[in-house]
């Protein structure tokens, strides 16, 4: 975490979380959700426009990575000062990308630690697990994981895509957890 963001942090004790503003999809961008696109649907719900804008400032992604963290609850937020922005995720809280040597690193440029286990959903969507979190290989590098895959490096184990949340201890919607506890 930025320094910057801890000063923020021990000065402004109490600043309320943010929720639905920042989402990220199973390629691992970083969308803003406004108004417009959280009343279009949820993150995940595949309606137009609902996804928000695309978020292309190097910068500012940079220290969203930086900041970029699970809380005790398993739902992941972007430490922006003393505020929480909580994201709303598309898959999963990582996107692994694969290098052609067959290194791996997440979405932000940190290596993969730990490597565990490799999981293919209904979807054929690829998931990896590591001591980082469970994460999605993007999908323009599936040629490279087919190709670890065929070599015994990997070795995919089946999982409904509807148990991932639950068994790997994320939340992919921290907005509608937090509208179900305020019920």
């Amino acid at each position: 975490m930025d320094d910057i963001v801890k000063q923020a942090m021990s000065k402004w004790p109490n600043v309320p979380d943010c929720y639905g503003w920042l989402g990220l999809d199973a390629r691992g961008n970083w969308y803003m959700r406004d108004d417009r696109a959280q009343a279009l649907g949820a993150f995940d719900s595949g309606v137009g426009g609902s996804k928000g804008s695309e978020l292309r400032h190097a910068k500012l992604i940079d220290f969203i990575g930086r900041n970029y963290a699970p809380d005790a609850r398993g739902c992941w937020h972007f430490q922006n000062g003393p505020q929480r922005v909580y994201v709303e995720l598309q898959a999963a809280p990582l996107v692994w990308r694969i290098e052609p040597d067959g290194r791996l690193h997440d979405h932000i440029g940190r290596p993969a630690a730990d490597l565990s286990h490799a999981y293919l959903d209904e979807q054929g969507w690829l998931y990896l697990d590591s001591s980082r979190g469970l994460g999605l290989v993007h999908t323009q590098d599936m040629h490279l994981a087919a190709d670890l895959i065929e070599h015994g490096r990997w070795m995919p184990q089946d999982i409904l895509h509807a148990e991932l949340a639950a068994r790997f201890g994320f939340v992919k919607s921290p907005l509608g957890l937090n509208a179900l506890q305020k019920m």
